[in-house]
């Protein structure tokens, strides 16, 4: 556990941690440990049973900016939804999750149980696996499996392992740990998919809202260094894995607005917020908005506003 792991990844792990009920500083410390080392990055495996008892074992899970990855080996009824899909686990199920593509995990019973473990991807950086190309991670496929009672057995035993390692003195304990990681991985992807069970509930509605929340997480712009990562409607559509036209479809029907006005429209009321509050230069807040060149930002704000940049900042 005294893993280390690089700073861009420590707000959303703690944030992590404290949902679980890791609420002590020091406790914290501890299993995020200060000395920041990008080459190790961060690994941790959890019994549900034994996460903290003042947790609910039925709170949901919902999408947010994971810097982390999480696979999951879960008994018990579970839905999980993935932007116009719903995945139905009547009893056992093994779930990959990755931080760019969104999902809801929404336990239908108190009788949860079962295993998880969360990585980041410098922690995998050794093994020179690409974590985002490999199919199981990929965007648009279906990353929650159904079980039987060999399979459940068989990743029990593999999880009960990365217990056993990371409890150890052994020097290449996590060599050995990211082995039985990409062990979880492959055992995934060899498994095939419950089609049946993916239904069109209600998806209209939750395309529309997983929408706004990826949106809303791409803000605040914080630093004139950061940029928004994702900007056109084709940005969206992708890691929603769904045609664009869909995505302008489902936005038209719930919003009257377009894809592109949607998003047009909170860049454009990220830009008031910089230009008021903050001392940045137009260039940097250019920069952050995704803008190229400072002539396409104030030729987008003048028409989203009336004004030029600088003549509202004055």
């Amino acid at each position: 556990m005294n893993i280390t792991t690089p700073m861009a990844d420590i707000v959303s792990l703690q944030d992590f941690y404290r949902d679980i009920g890791f609420v002590d500083e020091n406790e914290l410390k501890a299993i995020l440990p200060s000395g920041i080392n990008k080459e190790i990055g961060h690994f941790n495996v959890f019994n549900t049973q034994c996460v903290r008892k003042d947790v609910k074992k039925t709170k949901v899970m919902p999408y947010n900016r994971r810097t982390y990855y999480k696979i999951s080996l879960i008994n018990g009824h579970n839905r999980a939804e993935y932007a116009d899909k719903i995945i139905e686990i009547k009893k056992h199920g093994l779930l990959f999750a990755s931080p760019k593509v969104p999902y809801h995990y929404v336990p239908q019973d108190e009788k949860q149980s079962g295993y998880f473990c969360i990585f980041t991807s410098e922690f995998m950086a050794s093994s020179r696996v690409a974590l985002d190309d490999l199919p199981i991670f990929k965007a648009g496929g279906y990353p929650i499996f159904q079980l039987n009672t060999t399979q459940v057995k068989e990743l029990n035993a593999l999880f009960e392992k990365m217990f056993a390692e990371l409890a150890s003195d052994y020097p290449f304990k996590y060599d050995l740990l990211r082995n039985y990681v990409l062990e979880l991985i492959h055992y995934g992807q060899k498994l095939q998919p419950n089609i049946a069970s993916y239904t069109q509930h209600n998806a209209t509605t939750r395309v529309a809202g997983l929408f706004v929340e990826l949106l809303e997480r791409q803000f605040p712009i914080t630093s004139p260094t950061q940029q928004l990562e994702l900007r056109t409607a084709k940005d969206y559509a992708e890691r929603l894995a769904i045609h664009v036209n869909h995505l302008n479809k489902v936005l038209k029907e719930n919003t009257g607005k377009t894809t592109t006005d949607v998003i047009s429209g909170r860049i454009a009321q990220e830009a008031r917020l910089l230009l008021k509050q903050t001392d940045w230069n137009i260039s940097e807040i250019a920069y952050s908005l995704g803008f190229e060149e400072v002539a396409h930002f104030s030729n987008f704000f003048k028409k989203q506003s009336g004004f030029s940049p600088l003549s509202f900042r004055a």
